[in-house]
């Protein structure tokens, strides 16, 4: 998942444009395949196996160097993907943002328009209300200027709680995406789904290599069931599924924290000890467990913790 391309400026939510042409060149001879995330959704939601080494890519918010520097890229690559659209900075036509105009180009080429809100609003901190009410006017505009509400939803910043997980999913949405590391799999929620998110820091071409060939480490019963944190630190667990082995090399991470201790309770259940609450904000537990061929299999969480 990306923001920016070569707005030097921005490190944080930019990717530097020697840096994207190495990630586009990785995955054309590095033995990926690239599909549009529809179809990848689609091919989950159904059970139907995916090509090993299958690579989605989205880009949040519609900046302007998306239409300037990543689409002539990716057109040149052959590479499908999606764009996430937050409509309020589009109507009010702030400086660095795509038009109207552009994004239905880009629609028109095959480009997939997704749903990102309308304000770019912490959403998981606000009100039920004020959530409908965001998602509705943004779905108003879509269908001005696109013809058609988009299938596919972004939450802004990655951030969501479990009440805007289900009113997101209870709007007929067909999946949507937070910010958190790790891989889709079949079992896991369309609703949560994972993404890696990369800019100038975690867009260096081992890590991008190293993300991905990541597969996904299949998780059930994961505690606390809802990111927007009540009790901090949370009680953080999961249970593994079956098939997998060397489950005594799991090991975890949280922000700010670094390797936390994991309890392992019984044949497949671990806990991971939080040693600090986490800040208000966004904060993150990230575990991981070596797979074969020398990959990584990846579970991410991303929690929004109150008190900003």
């Amino acid at each position: 998942m990306y923001h920016r391309f070569g707005e030097d400026d921005i490190p944080l939510t930019n990717t530097r444009l020697e840096q994207f042409e190495a990630h586009l060149n990785e995955l054309k001879t590095g033995g990926y395949t690239v599909l549009p995330v529809p179809e990848i959704v689609a091919a989950l939601k159904a059970g139907t196996p995916l090509p090993d080494r299958t690579v989605g890519i989205a880009i949040d918010d519609a900046f302007s160097s998306v239409y300037q520097e990543a689409w002539p890229r990716l057109a040149k690559a052959g590479f499908p993907f999606t764009l996430f659209v937050a409509t309020d900075a589009v109507d009010k036509g702030f400086r660095g943002i795509m038009t109207w105009d552009q994004i239905r180009e880009l629609a028109a080429a095959g480009v997939t328009i997704g749903h990102h809100g309308a304000a770019h609003a912490h959403m998981a901190f606000a009100a039920a209300e004020t959530n409908a009410a965001d998602i509705a006017k943004a779905t108003r505009r879509f269908v001005e200027e696109l013809g058609r509400r988009p299938d596919l939803f972004a939450y802004p910043y990655g951030e969501y709680s479990r009440e805007l997980r289900d009113a997101v999913a209870a709007r007929g949405f067909t999946a949507a995406f937070g910010q958190h590391s790790g891989v889709a799999w079949r079992n896991g929620d369309m609703f949560a789904l994972p993404r890696f998110a990369l800019n100038e820091r975690w867009g260096v071409i081992k890590r991008f290599r190293l993300i991905a060939n990541t597969l996904p480490l299949p998780v059930t019963e994961v505690t606390p069931s809802d990111t927007l944190l009540g009790p901090n630190p949370p009680p953080f667990g999961f249970t593994v599924a079956e098939g997998l082995d060397n489950l005594d090399r799991l090991k975890c991470y949280a922000s700010g924290q670094g390797a936390v201790a994991v309890e392992r309770l019984g044949a497949r259940r671990f806990e991971a000890r939080l040693a600090e609450p986490f800040p208000p904000g966004r904060a993150r537990v990230n575990c991981t467990l070596p797979g074969p061929d020398r990959r990584w299999r990846w579970f991410g969480m991303q929690f929004v913790v109150p008190g900003r």
